[in-house]
C-alpha cells in the first residue's frame, strides 16, 4: 500500500465508480472497492457510511446552492434568486465523464434511482427553506424551487450533452423555456 498519495475521497469514489461499471453494483463489495483505491476498508469508512453513498455522499453543491442564495440581492424574487444560484453548479460538478458513469450506475440500479429521488428531495427542501429564510412564503418558495430544479436538471442535461460550456447560459436558456410553456398555459 503507497505510504500517502492523497485525495482519499476522490480515489475511493473514481474505484468505486470504476468496479460497478465493470462488474455490477450489486457485485462490488467494499473491499474490491478499496484494494483498488490502495486503501483500506477503514479509510473507506471515515468517508462513507456504505457503498452506496460513494455516489452520493457530500452536501457540497447543497452548502453552495444555500450559501448563493444568501448572497443575491433581497429585492430579488424567488425564481430569479434560485436561478442566480445555480450558476454555481460548474463550479461543484464532476468532470462529465464521471456523471456520465454516474447516471448509467444509477439507471441500471433501481435502489440508487430511489436514493438520488431521495438526495433531490432533500436538496428542494433546503433550497425552500433558504428561499423561505429570505422571507419568501411557502407555497411561493416551493413552487419557485420546483420550477427552479426543472429548469437545473435541464441545463445539467444540455451541459452534459456538450451542447455549451456556459452554464449561465443553459440556465436562462432553460428559464426562458419555462416561461415561454407558462406563457401559453
Amino acid at each position: 500500500m503507497a505510504r500517502w498519495e492523497g485525495n482519499t475521497r476522490g480515489r475511493l469514489e473514481r474505484a468505486a465508480l470504476d468496479l460497478f461499471t465493470e462488474q455490477g453494483y450489486d457485485r462490488t463489495t467494499i473491499a474490491q472497492i478499496t484494494r483498488r483505491a490502495n486503501l483500506t476498508e477503514r479509510s473507506f469508512y471515515r468517508w462513507f457510511s456504505d457503498k452506496r453513498e460513494v455516489l452520493f455522499a457530500g452536501d457540497e453543491l447543497e452548502e453552495r446552492f444555500v450559501a448563493a442564495i444568501a448572497a443575491v440581492p433581497a429585492d430579488t424574487d424567488a425564481l430569479p434568486t434560485l436561478l442566480a444560484a445555480f450558476a454555481v453548479t460548474p463550479e461543484v460538478l464532476r468532470p462529465r465523464e464521471f456523471l456520465d458513469e454516474r447516471a448509467a450506475v444509477i439507471a441500471a440500479n433501481p435502489p440508487l434511482q430511489e436514493r438520488e429521488l431521495i438526495k433531490l428531495v432533500s436538496l428542494s427542501e433546503s433550497l425552500t427553506a433558504a428561499l423561505e429564510g429570505r422571507g419568501c412564503d411557502r407555497p411561493t418558495a416551493r413552487l419557485a424551487t420546483d420550477a427552479g430544479m426543472a429548469v437545473l436538471r435541464l441545463a445539467t442535461e444540455r451541459w452534459l450533452a456538450g451542447e455549451d460550456t456556459d452554464f449561465a447560459r443553459l440556465l436562462a436558456a432553460g428559464a426562458a423555456e419555462l416561461r415561454a410553456i407558462t406563457a401559453a398555459s
